[in-house]
């Protein structure tokens, strides 16, 4: 494989620097000719650079004053916005956001699984939760996120609308270390498995509610043990 255009390079790095605040949200990006100088590159090439990066509004350019970073709640271009997330992967705020967007589209997908899913989804399904069921009784927490990742993708997919995996699936790699967060504790383990079965249960019913209520009620639990075990878990010692 040959090596990344230099634009590019240039553009990770500088993304790079943005999101590990060297250039912090609202400051001004040095001129062109320093990044140049910096970078070892032409100012053509950084300015290419610079093009790619306020197109995906990671900055904007005011005429006369220079180059200005944007705070990432402006950024449009999931990747970056995901490389800024996974900086701040231990803070608080990005695993609560990260369960917002899970009860928004997973209470969803399952209500659309009662209504499409398959023998051969019900039987995924049921697979990852035997799988978790035996991950817990190892105590393998390797393979208890594995199955609980499973089980999720397993509803996604049931929901039969192509689009519903698309949009969870970039954050596997968040949502991989939030889970084996707060999966090491057993207790979070025997939770998940009876919200798993409760939710299998309630789509295999075909009830589109139901299986809504079902998971709501599991992603209220994950947000309650993150309280309880990693938020704030000097409130729950006695």
């Amino acid at each position: 494989m040959g090596r990344k255009p230099l634009a590019e390079t240039v553009f990770q790095e500088l993304l790079q620097q943005v999101i590990e605040g060297v250039y912090p949200p609202h400051s001004a990006l040095p001129a062109e000719a320093e990044l140049a100088r910096t970078a070892d590159v032409s100012r053509l090439t950084v300015r290419e650079a610079l093009k790619t990066l306020q197109a995906q509004n990671v900055v904007q350019v005011r005429r006369g004053l220079g180059t200005f970073v944007n705070p990432p709640a402006l950024w449009t271009n999931l990747e970056a916005i995901i490389r800024a997330a996974s900086h701040e992967a231990g803070s608080s705020d990005v695993a609560l956001r990260l369960l917002e967007v899970r009860r928004m589209v997973e209470t969803g997908a399952a209500e659309l699984a009662a209504r499409h899913a398959t023998g051969e989804d019900l039987a995924r399904m049921a697979a990852a939760v035997d799988a978790l069921t035996a991950a817990h009784n190892a105590e393998d927490l390797d393979a208890v996120v594995t199955a609980d990742l499973d089980f999720h993708d397993a509803v996604l997919r049931a929901s039969a609308n192509p689009f519903v995996p698309v949009i969870v699936g970039p954050l596997g790699q968040l949502l991989y270390a939030m889970r084996r967060e707060t999966s090491a504790f057993r207790e979070v383990q025997k939770h998940a498995i009876r919200h798993h079965t409760l939710v299998l249960d309630a789509i295999r019913s075909g009830e589109p509610e139901a299986a809504r209520r079902a998971m709501e009620a599991h992603i209220n639990q994950t947000y309650d043990d993150y309280e309880h075990f990693i938020h704030h878990p000097d409130r729950f010692r006695s």
